[in-house]
């Protein structure tokens, strides 16, 4: 995304571009159905969000559209001080593994489908975390 059209404040970007999604996720990349540029100041901690969207029960009203069923991917903006080593880290240890999880869908058992799934990759002091949630 070109600086003039980002949202951003100066002193912030996002540490991924979509090229290195793409390279990083391969074809899982066809998987996403939605991926976010996030805005705003501040995240704290964490530089990338994932989450299994699961279709949801679609009486009274509360069903989730098919076209939104599948992925979505957050890449969070960090301080742009610490844009490029955060890059590296990303690049190396979150994709890969954000790769497996999304391949790993296709094994996956009608109970995990039918269940959001979040995980967060987070940056704190230089290490890479990764928190996994179910909801419900």
């Amino acid at each position: 995304m070109t600086a003039r059209n980002r949202r951003l404040p100066r002193h912030r970007s996002w540490p991924l571009t979509r090229a290195d999604l793409g390279e990083g996720l391969g074809g899982c990349l066809s998987r996403v159905t939605d991926l976010r540029f996030l805005e705003g100041d501040d995240s704290g901690t964490i530089v990338l969000g994932a989450e299994w969207i699961a279709p949801a029960p679609t009486s009274y009203g509360r069903g989730v559209h098919p076209d939104m069923v599948g992925f979505r991917v957050d890449v969070h903006p960090v301080a742009t001080a610490d844009r490029a080593a955060t890059r590296v880290i990303l690049r190396e240890r979150a994709l890969p593994r954000l790769r497996a999880w999304i391949a790993g869908a296709d094994e996956a058992t009608e109970t995990w489908l039918l269940t959001p799934h979040r995980r967060l990759w987070r940056l704190v002091d230089g290490r890479l975390v990764c928190e996994d949630d179910t909801d419900g």
